[in-house]
């Protein structure tokens, strides 16, 4: 039986619509770049607690969900508590140990904490980074309404899955041209064509659909490897 996928998806707000407390801040937003916890405070929290330095670091490393705090940061947390498992001793290991975490559980909650990011192409209601992801280009508004559209015909083939790609500097134009290719249709700045009907949806659990699951839970950790690289370049520019 195929697992129920879209009481997970929807349950996830969209980006933006997080107070402060419940997305894991310390303080309001500020202008200020987003900064994460020093190492000795993230590696040793153990308490779970949604608005400790281990769900701030996730949040900003990740995006702030529901399944973040409720699933995600409890896992780690007790990961840090155990004396059987390697202590986090990088940034880096955490990402790996996030992910590893995330491609244990049901189906179900993958595609929860990929929803979590935001679709290709949107550009209200995004964290800082996402913004500077999806905005390092100026983008056509007819690639604009053509990703939006992709962005439906995705989620229409592929029932409860959100599309996520590293980007990896490419621009919006390039990543509609994944998707046009991932959706096996010829590249096009029509906004409305082809129609979601006249794609055939892929079977929820069947190899086809669970193999691009797993492949956006990787693209995830790339995601948030790449912030990393930027937090990190932040940090010795405002060092400097």
């Amino acid at each position: 039986m195929a697992p129920k996928i879209r009481s997970w998806v929807h349950s996830v707000k969209p980006l933006g619509d997080f107070p402060s407390a419940a997305r894991g801040d310390a303080h309001p937003p500020s202008d200020s770049a987003p900064t994460l916890p020093t190492p000795l405070e993230t590696f040793s929290d153990s308490s779970g607690d949604k608005s400790g330095p281990l769900a701030r670091a996730l949040a900003l490393l990740f995006e702030p969900s529901p399944i973040l705090y409720d699933a995600l940061v409890p896992a780690l947390a007790a990961s840090i508590r155990s004396t059987s498992t390697p202590p986090i001793l990088s940034y880096t290991h955490l990402i790996d140990t996030a992910i590893t975490t995330i491609a244990a559980w049901p189906d179900a909650q993958q595609a929860a904490f990929v929803a979590a990011h935001p679709r290709i192409g949107e550009i209200a209601g995004l964290s800082a980074l996402s913004a500077q992801e999806q905005a390092a280009r100026a983008t056509p508004p007819e690639v604009l309404a053509r990703l939006a559209h992709l962005n439906r015909l995705y989620e229409s083939v592929y029932p409860g899955l959100v599309y996520i790609t590293f980007v990896n500097g490419r621009s919006r134009e390039e990543i509609k041209d994944e998707m046009e290719d991932k959706l096996g249709i010829e590249h096009s700045t029509s906004p409305d064509e082809p129609s979601s009907n006249s794609l055939a949806s892929v079977e929820e659990a069947t190899e086809r659909w669970t193999g691009e699951l797993r492949r956006a839970v990787v693209d995830v950790g790339k995601i948030a490897k790449a912030r990393l690289r930027a937090l990190g370049e932040a940090e010795e520019a405002q060092g400097a």
